[in-house]
Order: structure tokens, then C-alpha cells, then sequence
């Protein structure tokens, strides 16, 4: 009988935990998507009234405008706000909590802070991993979509022509490029070296123009300067006009715009840095901040929500209003931190990894302490 009773007693806790994180978890990830999903709409809106004269005059088809633009914009929307709203749900509703007694009434049942926290992992864990498949997989497919319908309905396609433009291809083959238009697809005072090791360069060519032939897929020169070093120490010089030859690149990798790497997914934009290393781009420290970014910003919810959970959950003279003020002052803090930060990484002053994880590190001790001190 008391066994049973025991027995009883503990299933009757154990449901209580079960309603108590499931009351949480819906009040947060409720609180998170009705905030973000309300704000989109209105920014929505009135981004609308601002480009309704282009979609007027230019044509854009209802239904592009819906699915093509604003459907995929939806994702990188939400993806950008992620972090700050996780937070701002949990300092709202946690404050609410805190006002109405309802976290005293769940400490005093017998449950510790550290077993409250649990739903609140989850809810986190949930949205960063959200966040971490919109960033890696979803947008860079959405995005494409996006700005294809930017560049035909709203704006008009800028002619990028890329400076001095130093690449290595391959092992020992280097080229050079003063200028590169990606429109014309077309370079101006080319240069080709050919190093092997223990002799040195054993090939140049120079030239005034390099041409991408669309049709053909091939490159040509012209008013080229070539140079051939043979294996007998004597030398082949040869001059022309114009001549097709081989080179293994293609006019994208002449394009250096930083901004490509969010149209690739993870596995892309791994491939894409190694390329950039052989070649010995200058954007690489750009590109693995990119790439640290995609790991670092998700977790860093989960950095939040245990800072919002601390400071919330705690009943104070000033309410929920007081905890958002503080809340969102230490969320600005956080995303200021982090790009000066990354700053001084694309300039390569600090390893992009340590640069990227350096907020999510600091405000992961400030987190543990608010933690440390919050049951007190």
C-alpha cells in the first residue's frame, strides 16, 4: 500500500514536470514566433509602399511578388532576427511569469532552478538548430530567388569590374589581372607564370586582353607576349594577335565579391575556402568568418536565453518593462561585441575562429555568473 502510494506520489511529480516544461516550451516558442512572424509582416508592409512604384512600372507579376520575393525573404528575415527575438521572448514571458508568482509557485513545488532551466534548453536548443538550417541550407536557395527578382523588378544589374587581381589556379601557375569586368566577362593586362620547382619559371605569358567566349566556353588573348623556357636552358618567344588557350579557371573566379558565399551551403562554402586558399586569395579570412558565423550566431540563443532566464526570473519593481530595457541593452552589447570583432578578422589582425567565438565565449561566463547568482 505505501509503495503503491509511493509510487503514485512520484508519477503524479513526474506528470506535474511533464505539464510544467510543455507550458514553458509553448509559451516560449509561441511568444518567439507570433513576435517575429508580427514584425516581418510590417516590415513587409512597408517595404511594399516603398517599391510599389517599381512593381507598378516595371510589371512584376502578383504572384512573383508573393513567392519569389517576399516568400523567400520570410527565411533570411527570420534567420537575421533569431537571436535577438529568442531573447526578448524569454525576458516577456519569463517576466510575466515572475510578476504573476508563478516562478515561486514552481520553486516552492519542489522543483530546483537548475530542473526549471530544462524547458528552456529545449526551446533554445530548437531554435538555434532552426536557425543553424536556415543559415546553411535554406537561404543560400532562397536567396538566389530573391535577388533574381531584385535585379529584374528593382534594381538594375551594376557593372562589377574587379582590380588587380592576383591568383594561383594550380600548383605554380599564377596569373595576374589588372582589371576584370563580369558583365563583358572580360580582363585587361593578363599575365600567366608558369613555376616549377628547382628552375624557376619556365613559362610567361603576357597580354593585353583575356576574353571569355560564351559560346565556345574557351578563353583567348590577344596582343599576346609568350615565353617558353626548355628543358635545354633555351628560350621560345613567340608574338600574335589573338589565340585561344587553355586556362583552368572560369570568369566567376575572376569576380571577387565577398557577398557570393550566401548563396552556398555549408558543404559549397567549404569546398569554395579551400579553392581560395590554393589560389591565395586575399578574401579568405572574409570567408572563414562567414563560415565560423554560421556555428557561432545559432548558439548564440542559447547564450541568451540562459542570460534572459537569470535576469527575468526574478520579481522586481519595474516589471516586464524593466527586464526588456535591460534585456535588449545587453543584446545590443552582444551584436556590437561581435562586429568589432569580426572586424578586426577580415583585416586579419585576430584568427577568424577565435574573432567569430569571442562574444559567445564572454557572454557565455556572464550567462554562468547571472546563473550562479540567479537562485540567490
Amino acid at each position: 500500500m505505501i509503495v503503491n502510494r509511493f509510487k503514485d506520489s512520484l508519477s503524479g511529480i513526474a506528470n506535474n514536470f511533464r505539464i510544467i516544461d510543455r507550458y514553458i516550451i509553448r509559451k516560449f516558442l509561441g511568444t518567439f514566433f507570433y513576435a517575429i512572424l508580427l514584425l516581418a509582416i510590417v516590415i513587409i508592409i512597408f517595404d511594399i509602399s516603398e517599391k510599389i512604384d517599381d512593381f507598378i512600372q516595371k510589371q512584376a507579376p502578383l504572384k512573383a511578388v508573393i513567392f519569389d520575393y517576399y516568400f523567400n525573404f520570410l527565411p533570411f528575415f527570420i534567420n537575421k532576427f533569431t537571436a535577438l527575438f529568442t531573447f526578448i521572448s524569454v525576458i516577456f514571458f519569463t517576466s510575466k511569469m515572475a510578476g504573476n508568482t508563478e516562478i515561486i509557485a514552481i520553486l516552492n513545488s519542489g522543483v530546483s532552478f537548475k530542473r526549471l532551466l530544462r524547458p528552456y534548453l529545449f526551446g533554445a536548443a530548437f531554435l538555434s538548430l532552426f536557425s543553424f538550417m536556415l543559415t546553411n541550407f535554406v537561404i543560400p536557395k532562397t536567396i538566389h530567388k530573391m535577388v533574381d527578382f531584385e535585379s529584374k523588378y528593382v534594381k538594375k544589374q551594376n557593372q562589377t569590374t574587379s582590380l588587380n587581381l592576383h591568383m594561383q589556379l594550380e600548383p605554380g601557375s599564377f596569373v595576374y589581372v589588372e582589371s576584370f569586368n563580369s558583365v563583358s566577362k572580360e580582363g585587361y593586362k593578363f599575365t600567366l607564370e608558369k613555376l616549377e620547382k628547382g628552375k624557376g619559371l619556365v613559362y610567361k605569358l603576357e597580354a593585353e586582353a583575356l576574353k571569355w567566349d560564351t559560346i565556345k566556353r574557351k578563353w583567348s588573348v590577344s596582343n599576346f607576349y609568350e615565353r617558353k623556357l626548355l628543358p635545354n636552358g633555351s628560350e621560345v618567344i613567340q608574338k600574335g594577335v589573338t589565340r585561344n588557350i587553355i586556362l583552368n579557371a572560369k570568369p566567376e573566379d575572376f569576380n571577387i565579391d565577398a557577398d557570393n558565399v550566401m548563396y552556398m551551403n555549408f558543404f559549397e562554402l567549404r569546398n569554395f575556402i579551400q579553392k581560395e586558399k590554393l589560389k591565395g586569395s586575399s578574401q579568405v579570412n572574409r570567408y572563414l568568418v562567414e563560415m565560423y558565423q554560421r556555428f557561432a550566431f545559432p548558439f548564440a540563443g542559447i547564450i541568451l536565453t540562459l542570460i534572459g532566464v537569470a535576469l527575468s526570473s526574478r520579481k522586481v519593481r519595474g516589471g516586464t518593462g524593466l527586464h526588456l530595457g535591460f534585456g535588449i541593452a545587453i543584446t545590443f552589447t552582444y551584436i556590437l561585441f561581435q562586429q568589432v570583432t569580426t572586424v578586426f578578422a577580415r583585416f586579419g589582425e585576430v584568427p577568424p575562429a577565435l574573432a567569430v567565438w569571442t562574444p559567445n565565449i564572454v557572454f557565455g561566463l556572464v550567462a554562468l555568473y547571472l546563473l550562479w547568482k540567479a537562485p540567490k
